[in-house]
């Protein structure tokens, strides 16, 4: 895989396919209701995420302490590109903002925030390409919760099938069980901002 910021996900004509992890009261809570209800908050931010070996990395395979349940969250396009739209990174980067200055501007006001993380292999190892990871201030959760949430799906079970594969020594069999990934396409604006290549 080449050096490079692009996004890779699971995505339809209508939807893409992101990522989280919770514990068990919000996990079961929002798969009952299908949409995100209290013990979930809309007053934090909360990050969302289209790889998901990237989260798999992050959740040690959903063994972490109130990361136990990975959600597949499906949401509409025009959603998660109204985020990429709103986003600023969370670093300065002059190709994208110029002076630190306009940055830090950009950033104080910023209703979400772009991160770009390694991606990782099936393995956990730095793929040496961004992965993104796009956070939702406390302005825009509503939105999500109520707007572009379209279905979630409890992924756990298939998550502790690939990793007791993995840990078998099957890994072949193991990565036919991930979710298929290719790269989504950005308006060119949002790329040069965002710092997507390709």
């Amino acid at each position: 895989m080449p050096s490079t910021n692009q996004i890779r996900a699971d995505y339809d004509a209508q939807s893409i396919t992101i990522y989280q992890a919770y514990g068990s009261a919000i996990a079961q809570a929002a798969l009952k209701a299908q949409r995100f209800v209290p013990p979930f908050s809309l007053s934090r931010m909360t990050w969302i995420k289209p790889s998901f070996l990237w989260l798999m990395e992050r959740s040690n395979w959903g063994q972490k302490s109130g990361q136990e349940h990975i959600l597949a969250v499906r949401i509409t396009r025009a959603g998660w590109d109204a985020a990429l739209e709103q986003g600023v990174l969370t670093s300065f980067e002059p190709a994208a903002h110029g002076t630190s200055q306009r940055w830090q501007q950009q950033f104080a006001q910023a209703a979400v925030h772009i991160q770009w993380d390694p991606e990782r292999s099936l393995r956990g190892a730095d793929m040496g390409c961004g992965s993104i990871q796009v956070g939702l201030s406390r302005h825009v959760i509503q939105r999500y919760v109520e707007e572009w949430v379209l279905e979630i799906r409890d992924l756990t079970p298939q998550v502790r099938k690939i990793h007791a594969l993995l840990r078998a020594g099957q890994a072949e069999k193991a990565r036919r069980l991930l979710p298929p990934e290719r790269t989504y396409p950005v308006a060119p604006k949002i790329a040069s901002w965002l710092l997507i290549d390709g």
